[in-house]
């Protein structure tokens, strides 16, 4: 690339977008696109945009310029249900989630990318629900150019798509309501007008839905037979340690293998994630009933478009898994689970 004052450029291409940046008009949009080639008339404008000189392309440039990085990078890291910019802009690609569902991303291999400090590629964060059309990652190099030696270190580490959107597919959840003095109608149950509410928004109904007292082998039998019929089981209340809180050993009874009993989270210390025969079993404690949201909620999307959750994902909760009071009520849009 070759610097030429402004004055000097008429009938040059231009070799990079131009943007224009006002915050007294609050735009910011690109004022010439990269090839354009400079007129008379355009020298008053650049030179008001700040431009007293401009970049052009000499023939024989051996460095990659911004464009051609984005546009190699693209394809290579949009995997199932990631769509990205035709055209970048300003020399940035954008990628966006092609449909509801849960975001994945490989974070080691962002970080390695990222580490060359030439490439820069931000993203939501792993595991977080996106929508259909919703902005998900974007890609640019930062100078104008660079060598195209490190876009070939980044294309070396997309050999396998980086970015993804895992559809919800689990549609039919059955909620078992325990403890006896619910059951004796002692008091109201709250559970299922939460967990009904919480599942609507992605499509899943509930199919199944008893309430039973504090009773093991009578719970164990009802998860059972809800395992066979819905594609998600939650069974409340009963999770903690008291001598009567049974519900996680039922569970257990039904054959449902829990690798780790609670997880490092607050709100929702005690909720338990277990799978009997592939099918997601949850323990659903109260704190569920008093807060936005917990672990259950954390973890919801992820249950819903079939991701395993492993004792390893139980563990890494911990960081990030502590709401700050008052902060939940804006989940997801909060740091709560965001670790």
């Amino acid at each position: 690339m070759r610097k030429v004052e402004v004055k000097d450029a008429v009938g040059l291409p231009l070799g990079h977008d131009i943007t224009e940046i006002s915050a007294e008009k609050k735009i910011k949009r690109v004022a010439f696109r990269r090839g354009h080639i400079i007129a008379e008339e355009d020298i008053s404008r650049l030179l008001d945009l700040g431009k007293s000189a401009i970049f052009v392309a000499e023939p024989g440039d051996s460095e990659m310029h911004e464009d051609d990085a984005a546009l190699t990078v693209a394809p290579l890291a949009a995997g199932a249900n990631i769509q990205h910019d035709a055209e970048p802009r300003e020399g940035k690609i954008n990628f966006w989630a092609a449909c509801q569902g849960v975001f994945r991303v490989d974070a080691e291999r962002l970080y390695r990318i990222n580490r060359l400090a030439v490439p820069a590629m931000p993203t939501i964060p792993n595991n977080f629900p996106v929508k259909a059309g919703q902005q998900v990652a974007g890609f640019r190099i930062v100078p104008l150019t660079c060598d195209p030696a490190i876009i070939h270190q980044v294309v070396a580490e997309l050999k396998q798509p980086l970015l993804s959107v895992v559809p919800y597919k689990l549609k039919t959840a059955a909620v078992i309501v325990t403890g006896s003095e619910v059951h004796e109608g002692r008091i109201k149950d709250g559970f299922l007008p939460r967990l009904t509410e919480t599942l609507r928004p992605f499509g899943v109904v509930v199919a199944h839905h008893t309430i039973l007292p504090d009773d093991r082998e009578r719970i164990a039998a009802d998860v059972k037979k809800a395992v066979s019929n819905c594609d998600i089981v939650f069974v409340t209340g009963g999770t903690s340690v008291d001598p009567d809180d049974v519900t996680v050993l039922a569970v257990q009874d039904a054959g449902a293998h829990c690798e780790v009993r609670g997880m490092p989270v607050q709100p929702g210390n005690n909720f338990t994630v277990g799978y009997a025969a592939g099918t997601p079993v949850c323990a659903v404690p109260a704190a569920t009933l008093f807060h936005r949201a917990t672990a259950l909620d954390i973890l919801l999307p992820r249950l819903l478009a079939g991701v395993l959750i492993t004792a390893e994902d139980i563990y890494r909760l911990g960081h990030g898994g502590l709401a700050i009071p008052g902060a939940e009520d804006h989940f997801p849009d909060c740091t709560f689970g965001i670790g």
